[in-house]
Formats: structure tokens, sequence, C-alpha cells
């Protein structure tokens, strides 16, 4: 890897990593800049990215924009950057604390609603059926839209079969396009198969470089519930930008570390959810469709896999 483009990973890292720091203060706009990239980066975005099928054959794109500690005017400027440059998912949750920024936003791109491809999530404290019902509706205020296109339980906490029922009945009333879960293990999302009358659509959990989730990847395809994933980059850790093995796959054709895990995810068919407040690193991140891993990349990425969580504070 060449010095410049070691140096834009190293950036690259260290801002994700301290990112959940940062979001809430002003202080985080020159902290990269919008540093030279590899020519396939300054190519023109658009909102061409291709979709997912999921179970009840809704669309749903297949690399979106997180917003996990996105907070404030920065999670609000961030979202309307996001949407200039091409992205159409969007993922929050009640957890994150920013869902009326998200709506803000969206507001302020000037895009039609029907054109996005909204998710979020009931937080633990809202789980049963009453609670629950109350959560969606505040959600739907904050983000200022009358439906969801994906509504997912965040954690396998409390009465979440009560949340069960009542996303059931959202969806069949057209309140919500597709319901799913997140951090499910497979155990866990037979247990709620149990009592369900609807098959979740996507399971959200973490997956990245160095936790391939084999178990839950072959059991979701099993199952026909999509995969997503909320860290496609472990957030840095473990030097997944600085990974060796990452870079030398990169240089061959002309991508960063970053790219060529989202690359990774999208032909492993997993949805992807990235997040920086950078300009430039989202144009970088939606310049994954121009070249495509080898079956020896993709074997050499396998033995990446520590199958262990890079996240112990979410176990």
């Amino acid at each position: 890897m060449d010095t410049k483009n070691q140096e834009n990973q190293i950036k690259r890292r260290d801002f994700l990593q301290k990112s959940a720091v940062l979001a809430t203060s002003a202080m985080f706009l020159p902290f990269l800049g919008n540093k030279a990239y590899s020519a396939s980066n300054s190519i023109k975005t658009n909102s061409s990215i291709p979709t997912v099928k999921l179970n009840n054959g809704l669309l749903m794109p297949i690399l979106g924009f997180g917003t996990y500690s996105l907070r404030d005017d920065v999670c609000q400027r961030s979202v309307a950057e996001a949407i200039s440059v091409g992205y159409r998912l969007f993922d929050t949750a009640t957890r994150y604390g920013n869902e009326a920024f998200v709506g803000a936003g969206i507001k302020q791109s000037g895009i039609k609603r029907e054109e996005l491809f909204i998710t979020s999530k009931i937080w633990v404290d809202d789980s049963g059926y009453e609670k629950a019902k109350m959560a969606f509706e505040t959600s739907l205020k904050k983000l200022g839209t009358d439906y969801l296109d994906l509504y997912l339980i965040h954690r396998p906490r409390g009465d979440f079969k009560g949340s069960w029922r009542m996303m059931e009945e959202l969806y069949k009333e057209g309140r919500i396009k597709a319901i799913g879960i997140s951090n499910f293990t497979p155990a866990q999302y037979d247990d709620l198969m149990s009592v369900a009358k609807i098959k979740p659509a996507v399971n959200q959990i973490e997956t990245h470089a160095f936790f391939h989730e084999m178990d839950s990847y072959n059991d979701l395809k099993k199952n026909g519930v999509q995969m997503e994933a909320w860290a496609p980059f472990a957030e840095g850790r473990n030097g997944l930008f600085t990974n060796q093995t990452l870079a030398d796959i990169g240089k061959r054709h002309n991508k960063s570390n970053a790219q060529v895990s989202l690359r990774w995810h999208y032909q492993r068919g997993v949805v992807a959810i990235p997040r920086t407040v950078q300009r430039a690193h989202m144009i970088e991140n939606l310049n994954i469709f121009d070249f495509k891993l080898s079956n020896s990349e993709m074997k050499a990425i396998s033995a990446l896999d520590l199958n262990i969580s890079q996240f112990p504070e979410w176990t």
C-alpha cells in the first residue's frame, strides 16, 4: 500500500473509533477533510444501488447509511448529505436518540418519502404489545413519516413476543412494509417463530471480516431471512482499516480496506449500513460495484474470521 493510501486508512480508522465521542461536536468538521482518494472514488454517484428482495417481495437496498451515535445537527447534516450522494436506505432506532434529526435531514434534502427505505427499531424498555405500539407512534412522529419500510425488535429481551404481535398487526394494516429482528441467535429466532404468524424479513446482526457469523448466516439463508450487518467495518476494531490482507486485495483493485469489506458483504448477499459524517467516505462507500472479488480473495477474507464478537459489551 502506498504512503498516501496508508495515511487515509489510518485516518479513517481513527475517525470511526472516535466518532461516538465527536458526533455531538462541530469540531468533527475539519477532522479529516476531503483528502485525496483513489481515482475510483471521484466518479459521479447516483442512487442506482442494487436491491435484495425480502421474503415478502419488498425490495431493500443492499447498501445503506447507518446513524448510530450521530446526534443533533451532525446527524441532520449527514443524512441530508448522504441522500445528496445517492443513499436511499437509512437506519435508526429509538435507542439512538436521533430519529428526529434523521427526519429533519430527510426533510432538508427535499427528497420524496417514497424514494427512501427507512428502518427503525423497538428498544428493550418498550417491549410488549402496548409499550411497543406507543414507541412505534413516537418513532413515526419524530421521523416525520406515516409509515416505516422496516421495523425491527432491537434485542431479544423483555416481552419481545408481545412486541412481535403488535408489529404483525401494523404490518397487516400497511403501516410497516416489513418487520424483522436484530441481534437474534438461531435459537432465539426459533423461539420467536413458535408464536409468530409472520416470518421476520430481516435479522440485523454483528457481522464483518473478523466475525462471519456462519451459523446465523446459514440459518437465515435456510429460513429465507435477509441478513444485515450493523457494523460492517467492526467500527475499525481489531485494525480493520489497516489489515494487511484487506489492503493487499484493495491494492489489486485500487480500492480501500473499507471498499473491500463492503464488497465482501455484497458478494455474500448481506445488507450493510456503514456510518460516516465525511462526504468523501460516503462516496467511497458507494463505489463498490465496479469491481469483483475473486474466489481466492473471498477465501483470504474467510481466513480472517476469528469467530468471536468484537463488541463484548453487547453480548
